[in-house]
């Protein structure tokens, strides 16, 4: 009998005919027109999207082993289909309400979990070494991306300031939000020219350099395959880090454990709004985001060790869930979210050229400084390159995905809010000296 079963065709752990018959059902509404805009009814949307394509993704060859498997066959399976108006409207609008919007917002739910199961799960001494070595790596991205995109920039008659400041800057200032937008605003307070003006600009190339980023996290974790020395399992940074038994492994978490991670995890967040919002909300003048204070936080309650170990398990197994089960539904999210009419209009050749060689450099440079540091190449490029050349929390939703490396998530945010801060503070230097 139990031979018979593992036999079945499945699709999202059900035999093939269930999931078909469930996915067909929670399609219905959404194309009838009768879906409740309801977080339960807009995930009924979501699942019976990302079932299917994120199946396809881990089962069609070359994309489940080159390009970036399920998660990435959900990003871009949803973004087709928007373009070629196969969802509904009404549907698309309720799977970015619920997804990222202000009221609902699943996705900042999502990674706040992320970043407490991964930062708690690692033993101390891994954590210390990883988080010490970090802002270097971040750095040697950074000084790479500038070489790199300087370069290509004089191919096509560029200058280098021009090329910093219009396409480096942009690229790896952490996404839209808490970079291109802040970077603009930046530009109106120096030169008094709109902001506007920076940003229709900043905004493409960013756009561009984020395909790269997507694309260059599955040829990544292509290259970890191939070459194993590179990468470890995918969960820590640091060499040798995955041979530390870790936490969520030696000890067996309680629903109560589980518990005390929720209420956790929920403080923790709160100090991060705090601290961004009221006590320090800028340093050197560029803005902190809340993430970021998060993570900080987290580190240091873990690696004070007053965190019960059983809570500990507990927060990696919700990271668990949340990775294995919503994140599906988060890069559904993510698709309906983006725009491919957008990416076409703006590929010309120089833009191109000019924002793969930095998201290449940013790559190369984080990975060879976080090897020097101690770090895993492979692990060090996609979370301190990738992750700072990508569109911010959903770029590195992405990334992670595509990379199947989804317990780094606290370095990717760390990325992303922090080093995008380091950004910030280097733009406002620059923009005062070059443009003034």
């Amino acid at each position: 009998m139990a031979t018979d079963e593992k036999k079945v065709f499945k699709l999202g752990g059900l035999p093939w005919w269930q999931a078909v018959i469930a996915v067909a059902l929670c399609a219905i509404p959404m194309y009838w027109g009768i879906q409740s805009k309801s977080m339960v009814g807009t995930l009924c949307s979501c699942f019976a999207l990302a079932v299917i394509l994120y199946e396809l993704g881990e089962r069609l060859p070359i994309w489940n082993n080159y390009i970036g498997g399920g998660l990435l066959m959900a990003f871009f399976g949803v973004a087709l289909l928007k373009y070629f108006k196969i969802i509904p409207e009404e549907a698309l609008e309720n799977i970015n309400r619920v997804i990222s919007g202000d009221e609902v917002n699943l996705l900042e739910m999502y990674i706040i979990f992320l970043i407490s199961g991964s930062v708690l799960a690692l033993e101390k001494d891994i954590l210390i070494k990883s988080f010490a070595g970090y802002i270097p790596t971040i750095l040697g991205g950074l000084l790479f991306a500038g070489i790199f995109g300087v370069a290509a920039g004089l191919l096509f008659g560029v200058a280098p300031t021009t090329t910093i400041m219009k396409y480096v800057l942009p690229i790896m200032g952490g996404g839209n939000g808490a970079g291109a937008v802040p970077l603009s605003n930046i530009y109106e307070q120096v030169t008094g020219d709109p902001a506007a003006n920076f940003y229709g600009f900043a905004i493409i190339v960013l756009t561009i350099g984020n395909i790269f980023a997507i694309i260059g996290s599955a040829v990544l974790n292509t290259i970890g395959e191939k070459v194993p020395w590179m990468t470890g399992d995918k969960k820590t940074l640091v060499r040798g880090g995955e041979n530390i038994a870790r936490d969520d492994v030696k000890v067996k978490s309680t629903v109560e454990d589980m518990l005390g991670a929720v209420v956790l995890t929920f403080a923790c967040y709160c100090v991060g709004r705090i601290m961004s919002k009221k006590l320090l909300p800028t340093i050197a003048g560029a803005a902190i985001h809340a993430y970021a204070y998060m993570i900080i936080f987290v580190v240091i309650l873990a690696a004070t060790g007053l965190i019960p170990a059983g809570v500990r398990a507990g927060a990696k197994r919700i990271q668990s869930f949340m990775s294995g089960v919503l994140g599906m539904v988060i890069m559904v999210g993510m698709g309906a979210d983006f725009d491919i009419a957008e990416l076409f209009s703006v590929m010309t050749p120089g833009n191109v050229a000019m924002a793969l060689a930095i998201v290449v450099g940013g790559a190369f440079g984080a990975g060879l400084i976080g090897y020097v540091v101690g770090f895993y190449p492979v692990d060090a490029a996609l979370t301190a390159g990738l992750c700072m050349a990508n569109r911010g929390g959903s770029g590195d939703l992405a990334c992670l995905g595509a990379a199947k490396r989804m317990d780094l998530m606290a370095y990717a945010q760390l990325s992303s809010r922090l080093g995008g801060g380091i950004v910030l503070i280097i733009a406002s230097f620059m923009f005062s000296f070059w443009l003034k």
